[in-house]
């Protein structure tokens, strides 16, 4: 039906390696079919399954591309240009962890970097035209996220400044993914300057309410700084056009909460996990997803501090297909209906 979302799909950044099946577009995908899943969401950065120049200047290449994933039995749900647009914007403090993910030529380089960053998040708008796809998924980058805590004391202006510069930065892009019809759907995610509900809010409002500005819904984020997922969907539902199936837990203690105090993933309150393993009310969100009518890919986004991945992506297809709901044509009690008149509605309320 038109009005069910699609999937399931698989986020194929966390499964990439240098071996086989995962050190290829054709092999992954492969892989990724006979699992179950219906499409494949590929990282735009990552030259051993996708070389974005030749997507953004070759139809031809992209529709190779697209036939050999649709002998594997799937098709590219969305590009993603998460580390690439995590570069749009990067705090000095983070400069040295950041160099490690740009050509040589460009590291040690802040503007040099921002310049190639913004200049491969545009080639992807012209690479998912050319693929037939209407969005793609990215994360803000991050100016204010060191100053997240109101202590010290920021000063007036702080948050505002560093808002308006993402704006400049951003408003842009979204114009050139204006021109080729394609959405950016910002997974909002802590360490970027967009991480919740109300941070969308302000950079939206910075961007001029541009409506290429959407989001990549992943509750998970969310559970861990204890948002309310389920009503952020309807708040945000018309602005959500990409949805990340990821689970995480909190367990907060007498030692730890939200900031976890410095701890690795395994011994953190908070920790992503496998779908199903985690305190996700998945039925809760794929029941509002499809009341307010979202169309888009369900995608695993698997993260998790203790299965292993591929016991991960094997469980995941039929846990996401379990959840999809195909809406129904018709009301439940419509057996019971009957064909009526106006004389008859009048009637039933005693009115002459």
């Amino acid at each position: 039906m038109a009005n069910t979302m699609k999937g399931p799909g698989i986020f194929l950044a966390q499964f990439l390696g240098d071996d086989a099946p995962f050190n290829s577009l054709d092999a992954i995908s492969k892989w990724a079919g006979d699992l179950g899943y219906k499409g494949v969401q590929v990282p735009a950065w990552d030259k051993r399954v996708f070389d974005l120049d030749k997507a953004a200047g070759s139809k031809t290449y992209c529709d190779e591309i697209k036939g050999m994933c649709a002998e594997n039995g799937v098709e590219i749900t969305e590009l993603s240009t998460h580390m690439l647009g995590q570069l749009v914007a990067v705090h000095p403090a983070y400069d040295k962890q950041y160099d490690g993910f740009v050509p040589p030529e460009v590291q040690n380089n802040p503007k040099a970097r921002q310049e190639w960053a913004t200049g491969e998040v545009v080639k992807t708008a012209k690479a998912s035209r050319n693929l037939g796809l209407d969005v793609t998924v990215s994360f803000t980058g991050s100016l204010a996220f060191p100053y997240l805590y109101p202590w010290p004391q920021r000063p007036d202006g702080l948050i505002d400044e560093a808002f308006s510069e993402l704006a400049r930065r951003w408003h842009p892009i979204f114009d050139a993914y204006d021109e080729q019809g394609v959405d950016i759907g910002f997974e909002l995610h802590p360490g970027e300057d967009v991480f919740d509900g109300i941070t969308f809010e302000m950079f939206l409002e910075k961007v001029n309410n541009h409506k290429r500005c959407t989001i990549n819904y992943d509750p998970s984020h969310f559970l861990l700084q204890q948002l309310d997922y389920l009503d952020f969907i309807d708040i945000y539902h018309e602005r959500i056009t990409a949805f990340h199936v990821k689970d995480a837990e909190f367990n907060p203690s007498g030692r730890q909460g939200v900031y976890s105090g410095y701890q690795p993933w395994l011994s953190r309150a908070g920790r992503f996990r496998s779908l199903g393993d985690g305190q996700v009310d998945f039925s809760g969100i794929f029941s509002r997803l499809a009341t307010h009518g979202y169309t888009g890919w369900a995608v695993l986004e698997w993260e998790c501090c203790l299965k292993h991945p591929e016991d991960g992506a094997r469980e995941g297809a039929p846990f996401i297909s379990d959840h999809i709901i195909r809406l129904t044509e018709k009301a439940f009690d419509d057996f019971a209906g009957a064909e009526t008149d106006r004389q008859t509605l009048k009637d039933m309320l005693g009115i002459e």
